[in-house]
């Protein structure tokens, strides 16, 4: 569970967050959809302002968008005018539902702890052969950034460990340089995995 830091934040400045100048990751989206059949069932885990499930839905995709912070969701809600559910990913609690699970810049506040509980529930959630896509900001140790908020910063080997040691296959972590929402540069994982 995210720490009590990090909740507020998002909950105190859902507005300003979930309407945030955002570069849609394009490239990333459209190489998870091509993985998968169309029409294919896909949960938006951590969906955010709902900016990344409106352009799977534009290309036809069944979308269930869900997010820990309910002033999140409510945002997400009114942008995507439909509803999306408060749910936290050590809740999740599905049984082969989904083709596809994306998790774009979300899963990184999960304790590390907790992070082989939360990835397995995403195994169980996906059908046979369904996809996961997440990112992750790097680094060596847990921390929090200038916001206060908590993250659990892995390097590709870890990550790239606990995904072999879950059950997952054919792991592709690519590694790339951005920022992120306090504007400092950060290292970006981007895992691409198959259940």
């Amino acid at each position: 569970m995210a720490d009590e830091h990090t909740s507020s934040f998002y909950d105190d400045n859902a507005a300003t967050y979930a309407s945030r100048q955002r570069t849609l990751p394009v490239r990333r989206l459209d190489a998870f959809l091509l993985m998968l059949p169309p029409g294919a069932a896909i949960l938006d885990l951590g969906c955010g302002g709902g900016q990344d499930s409106a352009y799977m839905l534009s290309k036809g995709f069944d979308v269930t968008p869900i997010d820990g912070s309910p002033a999140i969701a409510k945002q997400a809600e009114a942008f995507l005018g439909r509803p999306v559910t408060v749910l936290r990913f050590e809740d999740l609690d599905e049984d082969e539902v989904f083709d596809g699970v994306w998790a774009e810049a979300s899963l990184l506040h999960v304790p590390r702890a907790n992070l082989p509980e939360v990835l397995e529930r995403i195994r169980m959630a996906l059908r046979p052969g369904g996809t996961f896509h997440a990112t992750f900001k790097a680094g060596e140790a847990e921390g929090h950034d200038g916001f206060g908020r908590y993250y659990n910063y892995p390097s590709a080997e870890l990550l790239s460990e606990m995904l072999s040691n879950g059950g997952w296959h054919n792991i592709v972590i690519s590694e790339g340089d951005g920022t992120g929402y306090d504007g400092k540069p950060a290292r970006w994982l981007a895992v691409r995995t198959q259940k």
